[in-house]
């Protein structure tokens, strides 16, 4: 570099410093740079499922306008009726696809709120593109999708979100608090239960009673079943009933276990589980009853997982959950209204010096035998509160995607995966169980699991429930 050259240049970072140092905010447009969402800057969000549970991510990711909705897609044009005319100048699209192809240099995000089947398939495609994702709950249909989404989040370092607004309320860190801090012990067991499925669950469905209806105006039905097995369209499907169906949804477990066992799972630390076993409701009539359950999830079910316990006090932890209203057992000294207080279901948990309950999302703790606790009061939560509670949930994702990579999020999927795994484990037991072979039920039986290796180690029939297989040409 000559004389000149040199001089020239430190004239020029002289006087870019001083520019820069003029700026307490850059905007976006003058920096650049990929990911780069100055803090000024609105975040540009594209909203995959316009309707249902996407009635409420897009309302409160949009906050009153503090960011913007820039592209929407969904199957069902008469579900996105209503934010297509909110948000008239933002392209609508039917094929998340060809949104991300067409308009994906638009926004800088995107909001999953599709039935259960197409939220890999559609997460991993957006953050392929580097886009950041909020994905309802469960993060996946099965425990494969779970494993590569973590891994891809972190790969192409997004900020990442799962629909379970409760672990961003005050009762998840008061509890995580009370558990760790042995406010009853060792806690050696604990219980979790809902009253779902509030949707049809144990009963023949339309493919199975060769019923067909004509596909509606507006409903792109090769769009809705993505990644499912082909079938005729019927009402019973969709827009709201899907979740009792084992090729879209993942039933009562898939949609309320991520609500109740996030609280135990983040206040004991649970890893993997090494074994479950499971049984299930029964319908009878002139059919089988398995058959029922070869397409529909059942009306109700028990799931006994065992896990590692990081407490050297406890060898393990047993980990029941209960639902489709059947419920655990009421413990010595503890009056049913302490324990079953809300309709949703709740969890408790059972220690070597007393129990802690609470309701969905761990709410209204009590500290039990009320006896015994009487006057004590559980601690302040250890991990910062969010804004909003619950309803801010939405909102401390938008907030983390404008910071970048490495922001807080109280279910990024690091959080999300690991539970998510947990949770499909208990539909894995379920159909083994059902699995019928030479007029046997082989699959009624305790399965040992592998979490590293993904694998069932001691039924291999089991396995096929592990990872699906995708139709319509989709692929993670």
């Amino acid at each position: 570099m000559s004389l000149d050259q040199s001089t020239s240049r430190r004239k020029f970072l002289h006087s870019s410093a001083v520019a820069a140092a003029s700026f307490f905010i850059v905007p976006r447009h003058v920096l650049g740079g990929k990911g780069f969402i100055a803090p000024s800057d609105k975040l540009n969000i594209a909203a995959v499922g316009c309707g249902g549970k996407a009635d409420v991510n897009i309302r409160l990711a949009h906050n009153n306008g503090s960011d913007n909705i820039v592209a929407l897609c969904d199957v069902d044009d008469r579900e996105a009726k209503k934010y297509r005319a909110q948000f008239s100048s933002a392209p609508y699209f039917q094929d998340y696809r060809e949104m991300f192809d067409k308009v994906g240099k638009t926004f800088d995000a995107v909001i999953v709120s599709t039935p259960d089947h197409m939220h890999a398939p559609i997460a991993m495609a957006a953050m392929q593109l580097g886009k950041h994702v909020y994905v309802e709950k469960p993060l996946t249909h099965d425990i494969y999708e779970a494993r590569m989404l973590t891994e891809a989040a972190r790969r192409y370092k997004v900020v990442t979100q799962m629909g379970n607004q409760g672990s961003s309320g005050d009762a998840t860190r008061i509890i995580e608090t009370a558990i760790q801090k042995k406010m009853i012990g060792h806690v050696h067991t604990v219980y979790c239960w809902t009253n779902r499925p509030v949707w049809p669950q144990g009963v023949r469905s339309p493919k199975d009673k060769g019923e067909s209806q004509p596909v509606p105006a507006g409903v792109n039905w090769p769009l809705w079943l993505g990644t499912a097995p082909n079938r005729d369209y019927h009402e019973a499907y969709m827009p709201t009933r899907w979740r009792g169906y084992w090729d879209f949804g993942t039933g009562a477990l898939g949609d309320m276990g991520c609500h109740f066992m996030d609280v135990p799972f983040r206040a004991l630390k649970l890893k993997y589980p090494t074994s479950v076993e499971c049984s299930v409701g029964s319908v009878y009539s002139d059919f089988f009853q398995e058959a029922f359950y070869d397409d529909v999830c059942p009306p109700s079910s028990a799931i006994h997982l065992t896990f590692p316990s990081e407490d050297k006090k406890v060898k393990e932890i047993k980990f029941s959950w209960f639902d489709g209203g059947i419920r655990p057992p009421l413990p010595d000294g503890v009056e049913y209204h302490e324990m079953f207080r809300e309709i949703d279901g709740g969890m408790l948990f059972i220690g070597t010096k007393g129990m802690l309950a609470g309701g969905l999302f761990g709410n209204n703790p009590i500290l039990l035998p009320s006896s015994k606790f009487a006057g004590k009061a559980l601690p302040a939560p250890v991990k910062p509160l969010v804004d909003g509670k619950t309803e801010g949930h939405q909102q401390q994702w938008v907030k983390a995607c404008k910071q970048g990579y490495g922001a807080y999020t109280s279910s990024s999927f690091d959080e999300a995966g690991p539970l998510t795994e947990t949770v499909l484990m208990g539909n894995l037991a379920t159909r083994s169980y059902l699995a019928r072979e030479g007029g046997k039920f082989p699959g009624r039986k305790k399965l040992l699991w592998d979490g590293k290796s993904m694998k069932i180690t001691n039924f291999d029939y089991a396995n096929q429930f592990v990872k699906r297989q995708y139709n319509g040409g989709y692929t993670l």
